[in-house]
């Protein structure tokens, strides 16, 4: 009988989607078919210690981990693959197979988890450093999609050092660039935290406050009026495949982290009630954008088309959607034929593939004389 795979599964961290971060990772773990998965858990407090225990996530649930929990540590050494004690009451050193970081938002989702798995060397699901990197942040990435051809919102960026030094001059610019209604959003956090909707010129001097508390750089997009939100998952490596695509019907103006996660009044359509060859141009967009960010094992394209033209912009791509049974990423793919459990192998079999292919790389190179000796 061949041995179960040990994943570590982590979450939590250092960031405004902590919350959020604890609802998929426990979906995630439960679907874990115990049979073949021999799951540890690794939770990430919101300041930074790492506690790995079978009661870590309900400990955090509840609001907090004693001092008393032992804290854990990953080495970025190759030759460790796991985790080894950071304080004297842990013990032996625990091996990982893989890890699934079901982490959202800074220090997660952003590349800086994925640099450190990479130089520990464990294979872990999801985007590498530079796919992570750009998906995080909402103006690289969709510079890149224009240079993909793939339509955008119109948009304009500061830094929020400038919005806070000169408030009345970004106000001034956006006006110049862009029609109200405008989003404002931080560049680099997702579950829409700091993100609000402008109508105005006085709801636009409000919304700069509210983002430049979240992020070092800001975005404010023109809004796309009487707009349908329409969403694509996206899975595979080298080879990406796009999922049928659904459309979020929310229960306030815009998609907020309220009508998100809280009043559990938004719904989904799936498969979305969009002409077939919207449907085709969506998933061929979602693919186009996965490649032009170097993504790999998972995305959600999220997508706006106006109700009147029919025409379909590109909003965002997320490298580690929601997670949860009843999240759009693994729904989407249960309507295309792909279970959650199934879809959790399949991801975490694209890991192992995909760090594989890593490993074979060549690390070193032999010059033809040894210079940098003398």
């Amino acid at each position: 009988m061949p041995s179960k795979i040990r994943i570590g599964v982590i979450f939590g961290g250092r960031s405004s989607e902590h919350q959020v971060s604890l609802v998929s990772a426990a979906s995630v773990m439960h679907a874990l078919p115990p049979d073949k998965y021999e799951v540890v858990p690794i939770g990430i407090t919101p300041d930074g210690r790492w506690i790995s225990s079978a009661s870590v996530l309900g400990l955090m649930k509840e609001g907090g981990v004693p001092a008393t929990q032992p804290e854990h540590t990953l080495l970025p050494e190759p030759g460790r693959q796991g985790l080894i004690g950071a304080s004297s009451g842990v013990s032996d050193p625990i091996r990982l197979d893989v890890i699934f970081p079901v982490l959202h938002g800074t220090f997660g989702e952003d590349g800086t988890m994925q640099g450190l798995l990479e130089l520990a060397d464990i294979p872990y699901v999801g985007a590498g450093v530079l796919g992570s990197a750009v998906g995080m942040d909402k103006i690289v990435q969709k510079q890149l999609f224009e240079q993909a051809a793939i339509p955008v919102p119109r948009y304009c960026w500061f830094y929020s050092s400038a919005v806070k030094e000169a408030p009345g001059k970004a106000v001034a610019a956006v006006e110049r660039r862009l029609r109200y209604p405008v989003f404002v959003k931080p560049a680099n956090t997702g579950s829409s935290v700091g993100i609000s909707k402008a109508h105005d010129r006085k709801e636009l001097r409000r919304a700069f406050e509210d983002a430049v508390q979240y992020d070092r750089k800001v975005i404010v997009e023109r809004g796309i009026r009487d707009v349908r939100e329409i969403e694509v998952s996206v899975l595979g490596n080298d080879d990406p495949e796009a999922s049928v695509p659904g459309e979020i019907i929310p229960s306030n103006e815009f998609y907020d982290y309220d009508a998100k996660y809280v009043d559990g009044k938004s719904t989904a359509v799936i498969p979305a009630r969009i002409p077939r060859a919207s449907s085709q141009k969506v998933r061929e967009y979602a693919v186009r954008a996965y490649r032009a960010i170097d993504c790999a094992g998972m995305a959600r394209a999220d997508f706006l088309m106006a109700r009147r033209t029919g025409r379909i912009y590109l909003n965002e791509l997320n490298t580690i959607p929601g997670f949860t049974a009843i999240s759009m990423y693994p729904k989407l793919w249960e309507a295309s034929g792909l279970s959650y459990p199934d879809l959790l192998d399949r991801l975490i079999q694209l890991a192992i593939e995909r760090h594989r292919q890593t490993r074979a790389l060549r690390r070193t190179y032999n010059p033809s004389r040894a210079w940098y000796q003398s």
